[in-house]
């Protein structure tokens, strides 16, 4: 695979990320094939590998990557994110310097490392002031246990707003965002890659296959046998009209491309020049080897305008359940005032 620069680190990626969510009991439990996906990745140009101290759960994903990088760690990016709960306790999450140099060093120590090539945020903490954010991840910078960070799901406000705290202070930038983004959700093409690209930070796009609804494995009225196996449970996303009525289109353009949905997807990824890179989080062996197979895949401008068509930039056709969304918006009592207030407010 041909690398691109991540933002203006200087550090040279693949345009596929190894993504290790579903390493582990959430996923796949079975440690040794995990690290022989991981083996196969690299043996076929992938260099980057991303994962979190909450995957797995625990760190369990961590682990798995720790053991499949011992002997070519040189030759792998590796990045890792921090902010998720790892237990109950309520200061074991979050983005505060206490549990970020406290974290770091329960990563290394999973990862089997002595450095991180990208630490990331994995969300915003509304309840953490980002220069005491990026201050610790400065330290842990200059300290020589991280050489770059970065951040995820963050608004295009909170981007600025760090880089602007980061050069008040004389702290280091972001350098990374990631974000979601595939052919169903579409929103960050308004300010999220302008501003990333604005500010020369690399991008790390997840869930180019909208969490499996681009596979076509997923049609309308015909749920897949995995998700009629566990209808207890089934992502609201995955019966959401709107997109489903959008892959029932695309599946017959991909067809008259002569392209798997799966591939058309994860081309469509990486062809804007303010993506990166896209994180591919296979399950199991056969799932990543179908990945790879269309890592070649280009799409052609004619293709590309009937893919907007459908789906028009900047759209997102329905949030996917697992993105992020600000507490503005899931919290009522941040949009309404006090009853004590609305009754002065009418009386005034």
């Amino acid at each position: 695979m041909k690398t691109r620069a991540l933002g203006r680190t200087r550090i040279q990626v693949s345009p596929y990320c190894l993504g290790t969510m579903m390493f582990g009991r959430t996923g796949n439990p079975d440690h040794g094939e995990c690290v022989r996906m991981v083996h196969r990745a690299l043996d076929a140009g992938i260099n980057f590998i991303d994962t979190a101290d909450v995957y797995g759960p625990g760190g369990e994903s961590e682990e798995i990557v720790g053991k499949a990088v011992k002997g070519r760690r040189d030759d792998v990016v590796l990045a890792t994110k921090v902010n998720g709960a790892m237990g109950k306790d309520p200061n074991r999450r979050g983005s505060s310097r206490r549990w970020i140099v406290t974290e770091v060093e329960h990563s290394l120590r999973r990862l089997g490392t002595d450095h991180i090539d990208l630490y990331q945020v994995h969300h915003p903490d509304p309840a953490t002031d980002i220069e005491e954010t990026l201050s610790a991840l400065t330290d842990l910078v200059r300290s020589g246990k991280v050489r770059s960070i970065g951040c995820s799901n963050l608004p295009p406000s909170q981007i600025v707003e760090a880089h602007w705290a980061a050069e008040r202070r004389g702290l280091e930038r972001f350098r990374t965002e990631q974000p979601p983004y595939s052919i169903l959700n579409r929103a960050i093409e308004r300010e999220v890659l302008p501003v990333c690209e604005r500010y020369g930070m690399g991008t790390l796009v997840w869930s180019p296959l909208a969490m499996g609804l681009l596979t076509g494995r997923h049609r309308k009225g015909r749920p897949s046998d995995a998700h009629a196996a566990r209808m207890h449970w089934v992502p609201r996303h995955m019966t959401d009209e709107r997109k489903l009525d959008a892959v029932e289109q695309l599946l017959p353009l991909a067809e008259q491309a002569g392209l798997s949905l799966t591939h058309m997807a994860l081309a469509f990824a990486i062809t804007h020049p303010g993506v990166t890179a896209a994180v591919i989080g296979p399950r199991t062996m056969a799932q990543l080897d179908d990945l790879l197979a269309g890592a070649a895949t280009t799409l052609d401008d004619d293709l590309l305008d009937r893919i907007d068509a459908i789906v028009p930039p900047g759209a997102d056709v329905g949030p996917l359940d697992v993105a992020y969304v600000p507490p503005a918006l899931t919290e009522p009592a941040l949009r309404r005032r006090q009853a004590g207030e609305r009754a002065a407010a009418s009386e005034d």
